[in-house]
């Protein structure tokens, strides 16, 4: 049965998680904060305290996950440390999971984080995909639009 982990299961990860529930997958999705695991738990997905800022809390999750969604494009926070979920926390993760279960790579490249930051991690993702031949997929459609984004990150998670 298919697994996916959503990092950074807010409002809009809280949709995809139902629409990948609705499919038949196991659904895991990460918060920073304690307070939205009922939510997560309330969408049916399995809730997990995990922070994309500390990578062993992210890789802790991943042992039984087909799917890996990166779900950042609006990530909030600091500056500096928002870009380096774009950019250095991204590519270290790509590096760790090459020997683990996952099998897709989902980057979410559109949001409200500087447009710079998510090009750079578009690049990293398909840069990784390409050196690992990890299957990757980049969504670019706005959350703004999300009926659009929803059925975009759901065909990208979708595996073969």
């Amino acid at each position: 049965m298919a697994r996916a982990l959503i990092v950074g299961c807010g409002c809009r990860g809280l949709e995809l998680a139902q629409a990948l529930r609705r499919e038949g997958w196991l659904v895991r999705g990460t918060t920073r904060d304690p307070d939205r695991l009922a939510a997560i738990d309330a969408a049916g997905a399995e809730a997990a305290l995990a922070d994309p800022d500390r990578l062993g809390t992210i890789l802790e999750q991943i042992a039984d996950v087909t799917t890996l969604c990166w779900l950042l494009g609006s990530a909030a926070g600091e500056a500096r440390a928002v870009t380096a979920l774009h950019a250095e926390r991204l590519e270290s993760l790509l590096a760790r999971i090459v020997d683990s279960p996952v099998r897709r790579f989902v980057y979410e490249a559109a949001g409200t984080v500087e447009p710079a930051a998510l090009g750079r991690g578009a690049q990293i993702v398909s840069e990784a995909g390409e050196r690992w031949r990890i299957p990757v997929a980049v969504v670019d459609e706005p959350p703004s639009a999300l009926g659009r984004w929803l059925e975009a990150m759901a065909a990208a998670s979708r595996y073969e």
